[in-house]
């Protein structure tokens, strides 16, 4: 659902071959059945806080905050490109694999969220029109 955190404990492997945890927001999904995502940061790396939504060089992000549970930094959802999460393995995944929910983001922040995502530089046009179909389907106002 759109607007839901989750934790991945097997997300990719470092140099040394050991797995790394990454937490990712759900935006959307396709009409195949993947979801939109993309990945969340506490690096700041230039990426400002306010506006939350930048969509500048060398980092464009949206500021979420401190987000609680787990995540006890200031977060930012990073905008560069990620491809769309195969919905068999989404799901199998999250039913039993290696990713948990652990949270959702607070009203109206997915609304805003959805909005920087869509309109950023490495969103597909594709991504851009699940991802404001999406937002419709919420009460965003």
């Amino acid at each position: 659902m759109p607007g839901d955190i989750c934790r991945h404990e097997r997300f990719y492997r470092d140099v040394q071959g050991n797995w790394q945890r990454k937490y990712l927001l759900v935006l959307a999904g396709t009409p195949a059945g993947d979801v939109i995502y993309r990945l969340l940061t506490s690096r700041a790396h230039g990426r400002p806080t306010a506006p939350p939504c930048f969509h500048g060089l060398p980092y464009p992000g949206f500021y979420l905050g401190v987000l609680g549970g787990p995540l006890t930094a200031d977060s930012w959802l990073d905008l560069h490109h990620a491809d769309d999460y195969d919905g068999v393995d989404f799901a199998a995944d999250l039913a039993g694999g290696p990713m948990r929910r652990i949270g959702r983001l607070p009203t109206p922040t997915p609304c805003l969220a959805l909005d920087c995502v869509a309109a950023a530089d490495d969103t597909t046009r594709q991504q851009e029109g699940c991802i404001r179909d999406a937002r419709a389907g919420l009460e965003c106002g």
